[in-house]
């Protein structure tokens, strides 16, 4: 641990920029938010797991040297900038169409076809590995937080960044979802499912037009 202690001042400043990142509102933040209102702490939570997987994942691949990948497969990332945005836009689709449904049509159709938690984890996972964004933002972190001269930094730094975000994460999906919460929606369905929909349609078509 006390070998730890000359680089604590580096680690509080990424996990810093870390949690400035993940609450900023993004595609991840307003999934968690719309389906913790929508379907209720299971759902929220779901997908809140699979945004945390994907951040892991690419945690994890930053921190084996995806930097070094990018620079060989650049073509690799420009596909995978189109994959997120289409699937943004699919997802703003897919908003609008619910706002767009009358009040019993659309808790009729919630009671038939409700998504399981697999495919909400699965829609969470996929928010976050088709984001570039997430790549680059993990890249700046690792080289934030982790001295070349010590890489037995960044598991402590990679270990808090995950706490934190579990933490965000799963916080955000637990806080929308309480009952006050889930009556106001019933109230403002079309405006929020709306308001999603315009979100995810900008995000996507911000990401599809972004130089990498």
């Amino acid at each position: 641990m006390s070998n730890l202690l000359p680089y604590l001042p580096q680690l509080v400043v990424a996990w810093g920029a870390y949690i400035i990142a993940t609450v900023s509102p993004g595609p991840a933040i307003v999934a968690i938010i719309s389906t913790s209102i929508s379907r209720g702490r299971a759902g929220g939570l779901a997908l809140a797991a699979g945004v945390l997987t994907g951040s892991y994942t690419w945690a994890m691949l930053a921190a084996a040297g995806l930097s070094a990948l990018i620079r060989s497969y650049g073509n690799a990332l420009f596909v995978l900038k189109i994959a997120g945005g289409l699937y943004l836009l699919w997802l703003a689709f897919k908003a609008l169409k619910a706002a767009l449904r009358k009040e019993a049509e659309s808790v009729l159709s919630l009671d038939r076809q409700p998504p399981s938690l697999r495919r909400l984890y699965l829609k969470g996972l996929g928010i976050h590995l088709t984001n570039p964004k997430a790549i680059f933002s993990w890249l700046t972190l690792v080289s934030l937080g982790t001295p070349q001269d010590a890489p037995h930094v960044m598991p402590v730094l990679i270990g808090g960044c995950m706490l934190l975000g579990f933490i965000i994460f799963m916080g955000f999906a637990l806080l929308f979802s309480i009952e006050p919460v889930h009556r106001g929606y019933k109230k403002a369905r079309r405006g929020i499912e709306t308001a999603m929909a315009g979100f995810f349609a900008l995000a996507g078509f911000k990401l599809l037009t972004a130089k990498l």
